[in-house]
């Protein structure tokens, strides 16, 4: 199993209302929707402000290796890493589990 793990800072000059941060909320909601590799999927904001905090996250958890790159390369889930890439910085990391 991976468990694939996405935190994102909004950049500067956007926030929770700004249009493009809902639309792009709307899309990472429905990423579970659209990649069949997904066992399950998580998003949302996060719910303490502190200084070092990410505004938002995803979590999927996906079988295998294999299935993390038919996720990264889903046009579905590209389209959404689009419109994050243009409101947001990110890290990523996905853990093993056996």
């Amino acid at each position: 199993m991976i468990t694939h793990i996405v935190l994102f800072k909004l950049k500067d000059g956007f926030d929770r209302d700004s249009p493009s941060v809902v639309d792009a909320e709307g899309l990472a909601r429905a990423v579970g929707d659209h990649v069949p590799e997904l066992l399950s999927w998580r998003v949302g904001w996060n719910s303490v402000h502190r200084d070092i905090a990410y505004d938002f996250a995803a979590i999927g958890v996906l079988p295998d290796l294999v299935a993390l790159d038919r996720y990264h390369q889903n046009a579905f889930h590209r389209t959404a890493v689009r419109k994050w890439r243009s409101i947001s910085d990110w890290v990523v990391v996905d853990l093993a589990s056996s």
